[in-house]
């Protein structure tokens, strides 16, 4: 399922990472790779505050829904 159906709390495992190439270039490089543990700590309008190796990053609606977990 998409990253953005997680709640407040909840914990997943990055499973895949669709989206164009840059999109998968800029998750890479904030530590968004396969078999990853995220967090997400909070939800603001749509958008996702998510704790990932120990550093808390902000991700829009879009970029959450190419992070499958």
């Amino acid at each position: 399922m998409p990253m953005n159906f997680l709640r407040p709390g909840e914990r997943g495992v990055i499973r895949r990472i669709g989206g164009a190439a840059d999109t998968k270039r800029f998750l890479a490089n904030l530590g968004f790779t396969c078999g990853t543990e995220i967090r997400v700590i909070s939800r603001l309008g749509g958008n996702l505050i998510v704790n990932i190796k120990d550093s808390r990053v902000a991700i829009n609606h879009e970029m959450a829904k190419c992070i499958l977990v």
